[in-house]
């Protein structure tokens, strides 16, 4: 069976937590697109002494290894704003579409969580959900992770930071954040985790039959 769910929205909206609960209840494979984006980052960065070349963006995503994606430090705050620059470059995007698409017609069924999956990577998904919430829930949801993780930061600078890449993605040339045509917006501000996945498992049972 080919099955794949597609999820997108900003930082902090819940779409990844979302995603792995689906992935688990259905049993279907699981990708986070945005870890991909993060691996090339911070290699690119680290690779370029601390300065993202587009060229060398480039190359680094057609050569992206299983092991660059298991990196202990993508969550950092640092990978989040590398992810964000090297997102918005065609050729880093082109590089790793075909690893994305693969994924998600594998048999078994899979959920893509991301910002370009509904529109770009899957416009055929069999559903698609746009899930978001407001700017400061999103922020304190992401100050608290990053407070747990052990990072020093302010909840203004963590605010600052998201709207900083809300826009950048958003205003892209290269596969923008938008809402498909045909998603449903799950909006999580006043939803707690179990809420909002049990009202993206109904959707999803609903297009299954």
């Amino acid at each position: 069976m080919q099955f794949t769910v597609a999820l997108d929205g900003p930082a902090a909206a819940g779409k990844g937590t979302i995603a792995r609960a689906i992935a688990k209840k259905f049993k279907f494979a699981h990708l986070d697109t945005g870890m991909l984006y993060r691996a090339v980052g911070l290699k690119t960065l680290e690779q370029g002494h601390g300065i993202i070349d587009p060229k060398r963006a480039a190359i680094v995503a057609g050569k992206l290894a299983d092991h660059d994606v298991q990196r202990y430090d993508l969550r950092s705050a640092m990978a989040s704003r590398a992810a964000s620059k090297v997102a918005v470059l065609p050729e880093v995007r082109a590089a790793l579409m075909d690893y994305q698409r693969n994924f998600a017609r594998r048999e078994g069924g899979a959920v893509l969580d991301g910002r370009d999956i509904g529109t770009v990577i899957c416009p055929d998904a069999e559903i698609k959900l746009f899930v978001t919430a407001t700017d400061a829930v999103r922020a304190r949801r992401r100050f608290e992770e990053l407070l747990s993780g052990g990072a020093s930061t302010t909840l203004d600078a963590v605010l600052k930071d998201l709207q900083i890449r809300d826009a950048r993605d958003s205003q892209r040339e290269a596969a923008p954040m938008v809402q498909a045509d045909d998603a449903v917006l799950l909006d999580t501000t006043d939803l707690s985790i179990d809420a909002a996945v049990e009202q993206a498992v109904t959707l999803i049972k609903q297009k299954m039959g």
